[in-house]
């Protein structure tokens, strides 16, 4: 179920732009140690968390102006991973004295890290958030919760509209989670699961929200994106005015969560999210409940997906698939693919 390795030519948050200063953090991301600062203008720089000389962390060493120097005889590397400075050899830097370098960029609120062949990291293959910067849209807080388990079981998760009906039982469950019929749709580099439920009253994370709480007509989208990106949209409009056919209406409310899961190894992933909405933008208390009710409804996966890990690492007996997992089992294919030709 877990596949071998990881995708590296691609975009994984390395952290909330809060998140990262003008101090060495150490990180694992794909199993890898990372050392990331931020250079005097701001700049986010991500390194190879190990001196070349005896492998110490970089981490465990200081940072003076824009460059790190190693904690055990000075070596010291700008930005790029370059040594600039060998205190015990002035004269005689090792031209093999270099670490890796791991290509940044910071939008959307978050710090991205480029894990792969630096040559490819291409921003535009960062994904695009539509509405990001429209006045119009509201946002709540950018959210993180370190989860030990495989990052696949959290995407599994993110596929699958009717866990809700059992886990979420206070925020995101209602009428028709359990038992109504799945569309499955894929992309080249995206799976998609979504169904409209007709004429259900709006479950307890949505109803304070809405005018027409009693009675909705509700889309679930779920959709997982390489490397690990899931975007979860809920739709609701008055009872009879939704359906995979209809024209929204004026009224529709429309939030979408974005969820960023990075590995942190085969046993680890950090997991980032926010919620966009369609309204309402300067309403902060409706951002602050949005974000409470969400940080506690994953939470509730948290707690569900390190069980699922440490039973399906080691099953005692044979474990098998529903229907409801089929989403799932093409991402994991799909993962298995990019990984391989990666490898080619």
């Amino acid at each position: 179920m877990e596949s071998e390795g990881f995708i590296h030519d691609t975009w994984y948050v390395c952290g909330r732009s809060e998140d990262i200063g003008r101090a060495l953090q150490s990180l694992t991301i794909l199993g890898l140690p990372v050392v990331v600062y931020r250079k005097g203008d701001g700049t986010p720089v991500a390194l190879e968390d190990a001196c070349p000389h005896r492998k110490l962390p970089l981490s465990k060493g200081s940072l003076q102006g824009d460059t790190v120097v190693c904690g055990y005889h000075g070596l010291t590397f700008d930005g790029t991973g370059s040594c600039v400075a060998a205190p015990t050899q002035p004269d005689a830097i090792p031209r093999r004295a270099r670490v890796a370098s791991y290509p940044t960029l910071e939008r959307y609120g978050f710090v991205w890290i480029w894990m792969g062949d630096a040559d490819k990291a291409d921003p535009a293959a960062l994904i695009d958030i539509p509405h990001y910067d429209d006045p119009s849209w509201g946002k709540t807080a950018r959210g993180a919760l370190d989860i030990d388990c495989h990052y696949l079981w959290i995407t599994d998760n993110l596929l699958d509209p009717s866990h809700v009906a059992w886990v979420h039982l206070t925020s995101f469950a209602g009428g028709g989670t359990d038992n109504l019929p799945l569309e499955m749709s894929e992309g080249a580099d995206r799976v998609i699961v979504s169904r409209w439920i007709p004429g259900q009253p709006a479950p307890p994370y949505y109803a304070p929200f809405l005018p027409y709480a009693d009675a909705c007509d509700r889309l679930q989208h779920y959709e997982c994106r390489l490397p690990a990106v899931a975007i979860n949209m809920s739709v609701y409009t008055r009872a009879g005015t939704g359906g995979p056919d209809a024209v929204l209406p004026g009224d529709a409310f429309v939030n979408v969560s974005y969820n960023f899961m990075t590995p942190v190894d085969s046993e680890r992933s950090r997991y980032f999210w926010f919620q966009h909405r369609n309204s309402r933008p300067d309403d902060s208390a409706m951002s602050e409940a949005m974000f409470a009710g969400a940080t506690m409804a994953f939470n509730e996966d948290k707690a569900v997906l390190e069980e699922v890990h440490r039973g399906m690492k080691a099953p005692r007996t044979p474990y098998l698939n529903l229907g409801l997992d089929a989403a799932a089992m093409r991402f994991r294919r799909m993962v298995e693919r990019r990984i391989a030709a990666e490898a080619d």
